[in-house]
């Protein structure tokens, strides 16, 4: 709750005099999160999973990668919500609205033991090197990679990632590309050797999106470049095909 919360804080200008107070629902608990700053354009509110338009020309401004709307949407889809935003346009602030179903009492009482992981899932028992500077955004996709059955090593810098990878022997590196002292390419042109070794597929999954960070990112070994944020159905296919699943 803390991630969208701060979403609101961060472009907020003026106190919001107006907050709005939905018809409650039983079932379901609603937060809503009403901004008075930069606003989404009409056709880039639906997609809240990706970073609208207008919060990407004034990210320097108000701070963050954007991020955090992809970060919030895919964990509250995980525990079965849903997130929608509404703007009358830009610079006239949004509001975000977060739906999660409620447990029932009886599930409360006499909670599902918890299931034994499937060998059938999609990564189960994959070797993940997951290298990335941003704290938050290293949790949630090792979380979304835990579920989907891999076994994720995290790393904080690249510095860190060659301190451990001879320890960890991957299948699959997921690295950001711009970390401070040592970004993507130069881990790559590191390990480059012991990636040939140990068979290790490589994948950039990166803010720096567009054709030509692409091709950078696969002319420095990377098999595959994802931009963030990333969807992580997408993510799981990618490593998935990767490795012939």
């Amino acid at each position: 709750m803390s991630e969208i919360r701060e979403q609101g804080l961060g472009v907020r200008e003026q106190p919001n005099p107006n907050p709005q107070s939905p018809t409650p629902n039983p079932s379901i608990a609603r937060l809503t999160i009403t901004d008075t700053g930069i606003g989404i354009s009409p056709a880039s509110a639906p997609r809240v999973r990706l970073l609208p338009a207008g919060r990407r020309r004034n990210h320097r401004k108000f701070g963050g990668l954007g991020l955090g709307l992809a970060i919030v949407r895919n964990l509250v889809e995980l525990h079965g919500g849903s997130v929608s935003a509404s703007s009358e346009g830009e610079n006239q602030g949004a509001t975000f609205t977060v739906e999660l179903p409620l447990l029932k009492t009886a599930d409360t009482q006499h909670p599902t033991p918890d299931i034994p992981l499937s060998p059938d899932s999609p990564l189960a028992g994959v070797q993940i090197l997951l290298v990335d500077d941003e704290a938050d955004t290293r949790d949630v996709t090792a979380f979304t990679l835990e579920e989907a059955g891999a076994i994720v090593t995290q790393a904080s810098s690249a510095i860190k990632a060659l301190q451990i990878f001879e320890a960890v022997r991957p299948n699959v590196l997921i690295s950001d590309i711009g970390m401070p002292q040592m970004d993507g390419y130069a881990l790559m042109q590191q390990l480059r050797s012991n990636l040939r070794q140990t068979g290790t597929k490589a994948i950039a999954l990166t803010a720096y999106a567009g054709e030509i960070n692409q091709r950078q990112a696969i002319a420095a070994g990377f098999q595959r470049h994802l931009a963030k944020p990333v969807d992580p159905d997408e993510l799981i296919a990618t490593i998935a095909a990767l490795l012939d699943r």
